[in-house]
């Protein structure tokens, strides 16, 4: 049957929790009580979204080991592993920003101008730990 509540309510506190995530997919929890009462939990978008957004483009490579899309340097890999951390199963910033660099493969991005699949090797070898250990 119909629900108690209001979904103009609902839609406008979505559009006002969401706002940072302009023009991204976000994923959204909407509970609702027989009283009208609701929450609203707002999820972190998909990490190729923050890629996106981070990097400026839309749509990834159609052959993302051939054609290269985009270029992020480490700081900006750093902002996405920070935004994503609450649900990566990374346990510090430097195995988070390897998550993060094999979305970029995927998507054919590469980091600091070099294949993202190498990323994670020179990670190991500590060439970026003066900005990932921050």
């Amino acid at each position: 049957g119909p629900t108690p509540v209001d979904v103009q309510d609902v839609v406008a506190e979505i559009n006002d929790e969401t706002a940072a995530f302009d023009g991204m997919e976000v994923p959204v929890t909407v509970e609702y009580d027989d009283d009208g009462s609701f929450t609203i939990e707002v999820g972190v978008p998909p990490t190729a979204e923050l890629i996106k957004d981070e990097a400026g483009f839309e749509t990834g490579s159609g052959e993302p080991q051939e054609n290269f899309v985009a270029d992020m340097s480490i700081e900006q890999v750093k902002t996405v592993a920070e935004q994503k951390s609450s649900d990566l199963l990374a346990y510090d910033t430097k195995a988070a920003a390897k998550e993060v660099g094999g979305t970029c493969a995927s998507l054919g991005v590469t980091i600091e101008g070099e294949d993202a699949r190498t990323f994670d090797d020179r990670v190991d070898a500590g060439e970026y730990d003066d900005v990932l250990d921050e």
